[in-house]
C-alpha cells in the first residue's frame, strides 16, 4: 500500500509539472514602430486577444515600441532571447536575414503564399538564421510612396537625396538617387534641415510622425507591398505547449486577415494628404511602367545578390504568376 501511495504521489507530481498544467507563462513583446502607428495599435489588439483567450495560461507583456528599442535592435534582441515576440518589419534586420526583403516583392496575397509554400520556405529561413517562427503578417494592400519635397516630372532621382531603409535602398540608388539610411524618429530633423529631400514610405503613416508637415508631394504609382509581421523567437516557441501555441496562432490568424481593412484605411489616409496640402505627382504611361519595373528589377536583383542559395526560389513563389 505504501509503494502504491508514492507512486500515486509521484504520478501527481509529474501531472502537476507537465506542459498541459503548466504555470502561466508570459512572453515579453516588443514592437519596431511608434506606439501611435496603425502598426502597433493592431499589435496591441493582437496581445488584448492572446490575453483574453490564455488567462492562467498565457500572457503577453508588451515593453513598448522604439522608445524601449531601436527598431533596427529588435532582430538581434528576438534572435537572442532577449524578447519572445516582435512585432516588426523584415526591412529592420535585413542584415541578419536578407532573405526579409522578399515580403515587399510579393505580388501574391497571404493566403496564396501559405499555399503555395512560400511561407513554410521562409520559415525554414527564420529559424535557421534568426531563430524566430513566422507567425503572421499583419500588413496587406498597402504600398509604398515616394515622398518629396521637390517635384520630378519623370522617374529620374538624380541629385536628390533620399532617406531609406533597406526596403528602398536598391530601388532609389537605381534610380539614381543618394540614399541616407536613419532610424524613422530622426526623418522630421532631416527633412527640416535639408539633410534629405525625401523619403519612402508607405501610404499612410506619415500623420502620426508629423511628416506631413514638412512633405509637399507623393509620387504615384505606389510600389511594393507594405510588411509588418508578428515573430516568436524559436525557443520560446519550442517551449511552449500545443495549447498555448494554438492562443497564438488563432490571435495571428485574426491579425491576417480580419483585424484591419486596409483598403479603407489607405483610402483614407490618402484623402487626408490631400486635404493637408500634399500634392501628387502622377507618373504616366511608359514613365509609370518604368517607375514599377525598375522598383521590382533592383529589388529582386538585391536580394538574389544577398542571398544567392534562396533569392531565386523566393521570386518564384513571390512573384506574380505568369
Amino acid at each position: 500500500m505504501r509503494f502504491r501511495a508514492l507512486a500515486l504521489a509521484a504520478l501527481g507530481l509529474a501531472l502537476a509539472a507537465s506542459p498541459s498544467r503548466a504555470q502561466e507563462v508570459t512572453l515579453k513583446a516588443i514592437a519596431g514602430f511608434a506606439e501611435q502607428t496603425a502598426y502597433t495599435k493592431g499589435f496591441v489588439q493582437f496581445i488584448e486577444r492572446v490575453n483574453a483567450a490564455g488567462k492562467g495560461t498565457l500572457k503577453i507583456n508588451f515593453i513598448g515600441g522604439p522608445k524601449a528599442m531601436p527598431p533596427f535592435e529588435v532582430g538581434n534582441a528576438l534572435k537572442a532571447g532577449v524578447v519572445d515576440i516582435a512585432s516588426v518589419t523584415g526591412a529592420f534586420y535585413t542584415n541578419l536575414m536578407p532573405e526579409a526583403d522578399a515580403w515587399k516583392l510579393a505580388e501574391r496575397p497571404i493566403a496564396d503564399l501559405r499555399k503555395n509554400g512560400a511561407v513554410e520556405a521562409m520559415d525554414k529561413i527564420y529559424g535557421q538564421k534568426l531563430n524566430a517562427v513566422y507567425l503572421a503578417r499583419q500588413t496587406r494592400d498597402t504600398p509604398f510612396h515616394l515622398y518629396l519635397t521637390k517635384p520630378i516630372s519623370k522617374p529620374d532621382l538624380t541629385g536628390l537625396k533620399l532617406r531609406i531603409t533597406p526596403v528602398y535602398r536598391d530601388f532609389f540608388a537605381a534610380l539614381g538617387g543618394t540614399v541616407v539610411q536613419t532610424a524613422p524618429g530622426e526623418v522630421y530633423t532631416a527633412l527640416e534641415r535639408g539633410v534629405v529631400d525625401g523619403y519612402g514610405w508607405p501610404i499612410h503613416g506619415i500623420f502620426d510622425l508629423g511628416w506631413h508637415e514638412k512633405t509637399k508631394y507623393r509620387v504615384d504609382p505606389g510600389f511594393y507591398s507594405v510588411e509588418v509581421s508578428v515573430l516568436v523567437n524559436k525557443a520560446t516557441w519550442d517551449k511552449l505547449n500545443a495549447a498555448q501555441r494554438k492562443i497564438l496562432s488563432d490571435a495571428g490568424a485574426w491579425l491576417e486577415t480580419d483585424a484591419t481593412d486596409w483598403k479603407a484605411y489607405n483610402a483614407q489616409e490618402t484623402e487626408a494628404q490631400a486635404k493637408a496640402g500634399i500634392q501628387t505627382i502622377t507618373l504616366q504611361g511608359a514613365d509609370a511602367e518604368a517607375f514599377r519595373a525598375k522598383a521590382y528589377e533592383a529589388g529582386w536583383a538585391g536580394i538574389i545578390k544577398q542571398s544567392p542559395e534562396h533569392g531565386a526560389k523566393l521570386k518564384d513563389l513571390f512573384a506574380k504568376a505568369p
